[in-house]
């Protein structure tokens, strides 16, 4: 994601004409389009790799502990605070 805001940026400055990036040349048009490519390659990492998948299952897994935890606690068999 922080590649992608780069390349927002970056392209924003470029069609703003701000300071160097409002060159015409190819060397600034790849320079600002760098950061999309690289954020492509990443997510396309990260899919292959199951990173991916596997960051979405520890979110259930913990919203499934927290639900379990809630639950013991309104029975009252939560577990206990000690001083």
């Amino acid at each position: 994601m922080a590649f992608v805001l780069v390349g927002v940026v970056l392209l924003a400055l470029r069609l703003g004409g701000w300071a160097k990036f409002s060159d015409s040349d190819w060397v600034a048009w790849l320079i600002v389009l760098a950061p999309f490519g690289l954020a492509w390659l990443w997510w396309t990492f990260s899919d292959a790799s199951g990173l991916t998948q596997k960051k979405a299952m520890d979110a259930l897994d913990a919203k499934k502990e927290a639900r379990r935890q809630k639950a013991m606690e309104a029975l009252g068999r939560g577990e206990k605070k000690r001083p």
